[in-house]
């Protein structure tokens, strides 16, 4: 009873945070899944990478009603993603969870400092292939190996690299968020050990109704404000995860 109250409430957090700043929340998924409800590293990505999934789907939905989503510009720059999340995925299921752990305590700093320091970039006078195309690989990778949305990433790519505006690329991000963790989920189909199917579907469920509360909560909070709450619980977890590796 304890686990599927833990389960629930992380994931109405998560879902409240990826509602309330369009990318970022899914961050705190992994360390929720390890250190709140037991699972190893490598089973923890792969779980957040289903929450992901389902959560960034059914907010596609709802940008996708409020037509927020340059469908065009989001299928080039996932396809760019397809084969990195893959390959990513495949290797990340190999390595010793030690460096898993670093390794995600480093990227959710990185959003921490994202998310403090918000991205000033303005649209480019002309779209470069190559560097969209780079942008999207990126993404990919980062979002297979370590089982995370990566919405901070994506969200500022869309904007200065492909000129979407700010409420477009938020829309649009959720279109590559999705497709390329469907990649990476299936790059892992054969390490889903350690996966609790009873703790990851009231997880998911939590977290795609928070989801929509968290868009209501953008409406009565400053975003700056929010972003300077949840940047400040991410370097929490980070500093958390690396002493953990560390000890």
């Amino acid at each position: 009873m304890t686990v599927l109250v833990l389960a629930l409430t992380a994931g109405a957090v998560i879902g409240l945070a990826l509602g309330a700043l369009g990318g970022g929340g899914s961050v705190l998924a992994v360390p929720a899944l390890m250190y709140l409800l037991g699972f190893t590293p490598a089973a923890a990505a792969t779980a957040s990478l289903i929450i992901v999934t389902a959560t960034s789907a059914t907010a596609l939905y709802a940008h996708t009603r409020d037509g927020k989503v340059a469908w065009r510009t989001g299928a080039l720059f996932a396809a760019a993603g397809i084969v990195p999340a893959f390959l990513a995925g495949a290797v990340a299921g190999r390595l010793p969870e030690a460096v898993l752990t670093a390794a995600f305590a480093l990227i959710a700093a990185l959003a921490a400092v994202r998310m403090l320091r918000p991205s000033t970039s303005e649209p480019p006078d002309r779209i470069r292939p190559g560097k969209a195309a780079g942008a999207g690989a990126g993404l990919g990778a980062v979002t297979g190996f370590l089982g995370v949305g990566g919405g901070f990433l994506a969200v500022p790519a869309l904007v200065s690299v492909l000129g979407l505006t700010m409420r477009r690329a938020v829309g649009t991000s959720l279109l590559v968020i999705t497709v390329n963790s469907l990649a990476a989920l299936a790059a892992r189909t054969g390490t889903s050990s350690g996966l609790h199917w009873e703790i990851i579907g009231p997880f998911t469920g939590a977290a795609i109704l928070g989801a929509w509360d968290g868009k209501r909560l953008a409406t009565k909070i400053s975003g700056t404000t929010l972003q300077k709450i949840f940047a400040g619980v991410l370097l929490a977890v980070a500093a958390f995860m690396l002493v953990d590796v560390i000890a």
